[in-house]
């Protein structure tokens, strides 16, 4: 497997994944226990790997500190502080593309820290991922007739967890840390504050239904082979902001998925979006 069909497996991961979340929001499920399947059925799923990948937890001291600093800081507070930034910005899709833009952190900083390639032709796909991407996002909301001030620093603080949330997997992969090792620490450690998050807002996880239940197993399903891929994809690309790139991409593929499950507006400034992202990523891939 190379970095770029890992890269692709995670973008149809990814689209899977928020067409689940999606449906999940129209069945009324609590986002606390959305946020529980996209980490604790994983966690189950990779430990059942482990029985046939040899995977090792003993690690040196620095590597568990980083795996603890990583999951809560960078993983579950770049969850929070993205769902407070879309919900307080005066358009949604004002944080979403600004979060999403975190591929550009990454793909600089991984010329420094590790020394990696980033050429004309990389950077210039994606630019156009993250521009292109703008005019995806980026619509009017008829609903939102109040914003927050606070929504700004929520989103810049998602866009730098999730930028060195990325540096630190490409680190520890580099450090030797196997996959499946990294991701049920660090997944472990989320589960357990959206347990305590689930606790503390006394979440009625005990009425959810047949319906919710399975997306939310579904849910979990391919956010495991999101995660997974990711991690692929990040040890054999050059660059990991090049796979941060395709995943920002996937939002085009989401967009046209949304428009024929959901209905959604599909509107020619998207369509000219989805045409923009796609023609960079193939230049990406190229």
């Amino acid at each position: 497997m190379n970095w770029i069909i890992a890269s692709l497996l995670m973008f149809v991961s990814s689209v899977a994944l928020y067409l689940c979340v999606r449906k999940s929001n129209t069945l009324k499920t609590p986002q606390q226990l959305n946020n529980l399947a996209m980490y604790l059925i994983p966690v189950l799923v990779y430990m059942v790997l482990t029985v046939r990948t040899p995977t090792s937890f003993t690690l040196k001291p620095f590597e568990y500190l980083l795996i603890l600093v990583s999951g809560i800081f960078f993983s579950y507070l770049g969850n929070v502080f993205s769902l407070k930034g879309i919900e307080y910005a005066p358009n949604p899709g004002y944080s979403l593309i600004i979060s999403k833009s975190y591929v550009v952190l990454p793909a600089i900083a991984s010329v420094f820290v590790f020394s990696a390639p980033l050429t004309m032709q990389s950077t210039i796909a994606i630019v156009l991922i993250v521009l292109f991407g703008a005019l995806i996002a980026i619509d009017k909301d008829k609903n939102k007739t109040t914003a927050n001030k606070l929504w700004f620093p929520y989103t810049l603080g998602a866009f730098f967890c999730w930028g060195f949330l990325a540096l630190s997997s490409k680190y520890l992969l580099n450090m030797g840390v196997p996959i499946l090792t990294r991701l049920i620490l660090s997944m472990t450690v989320v589960t357990v504050l959206i347990f305590g998050e689930i606790i503390y807002k006394k979440v009625a996880w005990k009425k959810v239904s047949k319906d919710q239940l399975s997306t939310l197993l579904l849910i979990g399903i391919f956010g495991s082979s999101f995660n997974y891929f990711m991690q692929v994809g990040f040890n054999l690309a050059p660059n990991v902001g090049f796979v941060n790139a395709t995943n920002a991409a996937s939002i085009s593929l989401l967009t046209l998925m949304s428009a024929f499950i959901f209905k959604d507006e599909l509107t020619l400034k998207k369509l000219i979006g989805i045409f923009g992202v796609t023609a960079g990523l193939l230049l990406l891939f190229l």
